[in-house]
């Protein structure tokens, strides 16, 4: 059995989603990040770096209990797990395994400053906000260059690389004129929208968000397999 541990986030989507493409069977468990969960001593055992998402995986490799943080680590192990939403052609898969690493190292980080500094900071810095909002729409670019003439980010297929840029650049959307400034974003937003699993796990978790749900013993027990 898999444990997700999570938040409806950009980042904790895209476990949820990936959970949900694969059909694979699994208990969700609700870090309020607001709340500080994160920062619980049997959460931290999990994810050292206070960061959701996190799963365990009871039957991991050798049938042993494995825990897993970030993201990108999450999706590969259960593409690996499960033999799908990776390529089995060398030159695919390293095409996935690049655009994995656009998303971990630029997408996520750039478009996370610009909306902590557009959004929620405290203080309006003009510099910070102007810089990585600029920042945001050259990576747009980059996307939109790279979605012309094909459906998917990477390969021939839906993949893992197109679940991992999508928790970010789809919840963008809500704030950018991806329609009119880039189409070819826009339009593989919505192809990956529809792909069967992606809608469920997009809400998984919402209505612990909205109903403020606790931090269970159950959460705590199952935070407790990993323990040696």
């Amino acid at each position: 059995m898999i444990h997700y541990f999570g938040f409806p986030t950009p980042n904790g989507r895209k476990v949820s989603v990936a959970l949900e493409v694969l059909e694979l069977p699994y208990e969700r468990h609700f870090i309020d990040i607001r709340r500080n969960d994160q920062f619980a001593p049997e959460f931290l055992r999990l994810s050292p770096n206070n960061k959701i998402p996190a799963i365990i995986d009871t039957d991991g490799p050798g049938g042993q209990p494995i825990g897993l943080f970030e993201s990108a680590a999450i999706l590969l192990y259960l593409a690996e797990k499960t033999g799908r939403l990776l390529p089995t052609d060398a030159r695919e898969r390293l095409e996935v395994f690049e655009w994995m690493c656009f998303q971990v190292g630029h997408i996520g980080p750039m478009l996370g400053q610009k909306n902590h500094f557009a959004e929620y900071a405290s203080e309006k810095i003009p510099y910070a906000i102007e810089r990585y909002t600029n920042e945001t729409k050259r990576l747009f670019g980059v996307v939109e260059q790279r979605l012309a003439g094909r459906d998917w980010l990477a390969g021939s297929a839906f993949s893992v690389a197109d679940i991992l840029n999508f928790g970010w650049l789809r919840g963008d959307s809500v704030r950018t004129d991806h329609a009119d400034a880039w189409p070819n974003l826009a339009r593989w937003v919505a192809r990956v929208a529809e792909q069967p699993g992606v809608e469920r796990g997009w809400q998984v978790l919402v209505p612990e968000v909205e109903q403020k749900a606790p931090f269970t013993e159950e959460t705590r027990a199952a935070l407790r397999l990993i323990d040696g």
